[in-house]
């Protein structure tokens, strides 16, 4: 019997050692972790358990028979984190590059079927040159049966993915498939093509920083969500990522206990907030930060901000509002205004259409003067990326909470929750201008002869501009019609808000029965 439990420990420390003590070193030599270190640094302490330790590709062609480790370059498992499971795999790049063979694509499809089964998130830490040549088209079925899972588990149980090194090919579609992307500044890399293959086709000479690197994807393409200097960081952030969001779409997020303070008469003088009195500046065209606006709302200021540096014209992100875990969608008048345009409108959408799959209620701040002009706007096709804004709050049956800050002009006052798309409860503070355009605009259509015939013409303008915005721009129309539940002081802001979705947390609300939507992509 002794030699018999002899050979299952040497098995197990032939396993851990991946592709050999050399193969470490040279990963550790370039700045990153092993596979199981950096589970261990995600997961809690001991909770690990792993699976298909002892597989082996099954290949022959090219010598490969004679190059087999045992795992074959992914660890695979279920462990826990803050005490709740999820599944994950981690690609060692110790073991062939980290290359995907028929055998290594098996261990992953495995814990992702468990994944759905049990209804708990899977967690990607990737890390891979991409398909295994030597095993040819059985390397890219193995891809294909990944996307595969990918795409059905899409909206019945979170997917995170950690590009943690080279992510290329085909290899790229699971991660952009997932719901939240994960790199690291100076190590991660994602691209379908490579740099030598850029210069071949188009004699484009881009490095593969430029081309595919963490800040490339985080503010150009959109691609990656976060980017961070350290895996260190990516595991912290994947954490608290993963406190803010259910286990799966019949589950509810994690809340926090929350204790509603009382003053006298039972007014709740600790949820009044002061200082949102002076945020709006007097000038309407002077910006201020809605980052502002958003900590002091949330508890404790803690806000998880998605795509930070990407469409920064447009907020989304995660917090908690008495002990609710939200999403928040927020114009940025700090950036180009706040004015919606093609990458924020997609931004949004994604992120509404998550939190609507996992019933995370939405929290939107609004102060947006419309969709961005121009040829290349247009050309681009700001109709139908904006659509897709519009069409995700629109189908969103989560608890859904605006508040009106300043400008709500247009059509960007229609799709950005308004009452007629089902806002649940919606808020104008004192400062809202609710309008079909901005105020100087409109004067100058509604009254164009009369400006224009008038002794000083400057001198009427101003007049006409002054009558109007007393008269329309502001909140008052949009209540008198039950378009706003309520004008609010700002600081009474939080109080209405954690008594809105305390409220909300039972509602109940319901789309027409259908295969699936058509939206507008």
């Amino acid at each position: 019997m002794s030699d018999k439990f002899e050979k299952l420990n040497r098995l197990r420390e032939e396993a851990l050692l991946g592709g050999g003590q050399k193969k470490i070193d040279e990963q550790h030599a370039k700045g990153k972790l092993t596979a199981r270190e950096r589970i261990e640094l995600l997961v809690d302490a001991g909770s690990f358990d792993e699976i298909d330790m002892f597989v082996k590709h099954r290949s022959s062609d090219f010598g490969l028979d004679k190059k087999k480790f045992l795992g074959d370059g992914v660890v695979t498992g279920f462990a826990r984190i803050d005490g709740r499971p999820i599944a994950l795999f981690s690609q060692d790049f110790t073991v062939f590059g980290g290359s995907l063979s028929e055998a290594h694509a098996e261990k992953i499809c495995k814990i992702m079927d468990l994944a759905l089964k049990t209804g708990i998130p899977i967690v990607g830490l990737n890390d891979s040159g991409g398909a295994r040549i030597q095993e040819g088209v059985v390397s890219l079925g193995g891809y294909a049966e990944i996307f595969l899972r990918n795409t059905m588990a899409s909206g019945v149980i979170p997917q995170i993915s950690a590009v943690l090194g080279p992510c290329a090919g085909g290899a790229v579609y699971s991660p952009a498939i997932t719901d939240f992307v994960f790199m690291v500044k100076n190590t991660s890399h994602m691209f379908v093509t490579g740099p030598n293959v850029v210069k071949t086709v188009t004699h484009e000479d881009v490095s593969f920083e430029d081309l595919g690197g963490a800040e490339t994807h985080a503010a150009k393409s959109g691609v990656a969500h976060f980017a961070y200097d350290s895996e260190i960081e990516v595991f912290e952030n994947i954490r608290k990522l993963l406190s803010f969001i259910p286990l799966n779409w019949k589950d509810k997020s994690p809340e926090k206990e929350f204790e509603m303070p009382s003053g006298e008469q039972g007014f709740n003088d600790d949820l009044t907030i002061p200082k949102l009195d002076d945020i709006i500046p007097d000038n309407p065209n002077k910006p201020y930060d809605m980052c502002e606006v958003i900590s002091l709302l949330v508890d404790k200021g803690d806000f998880l901000e998605i795509h930070k540096n990407y469409a920064p014209n447009l907020i989304v992100g995660f917090a908690r509002i008495g002990g609710i875990s939200v999403g928040i969608v927020a114009n940025q008048p700090a950036v180009m205004a706040g004015v919606l345009d093609i990458n924020a409108s997609s931004k949004g959408a994604r992120f509404i259409r998550f939190c609507d799959s996992f019933n995370i209620p939405l929290l939107v701040l609004e102060d947006v003067p419309g969709f961005m002009p121009g040829t290349e706007q247009e050309w681009n096709g700001i109709i139908r990326h904006g659509a897709k804004l519009l069409f995700a709050f629109c189908e969103a049956t989560v608890p859904k909470v605006t508040v009106i800050t300043r400008k709500a002009y247009g059509g960007a006052y229609d799709v950005m929750n308004s009452k007629h798309i089902r806002g649940d409860f919606n808020y104008a503070w004192p400062t809202a201008e609710i309008a079909v355009m901005g105020p100087k605009g409109a004067v100058e259509v509604i009254f164009k002869r009369d400006i224009d015939s008038a002794e000083k013409p400057e001198e009427r303008l101003n007049q006409l501009l002054n009558e109007f915005i007393e008269k329309f721009a502001n909140p008052y129309i949009a209540a008198e019609r039950g378009y706003i539940d309520s004008v609010i002081f700002p600081r009474e802001t939080k109080l209405k808000l954690v008594n809105a979705f305390q409220l909300l947390k039972t509602k109940v609300d319901s789309n027409p029965k259908k295969k699936h939507n058509n939206i507008p992509l």
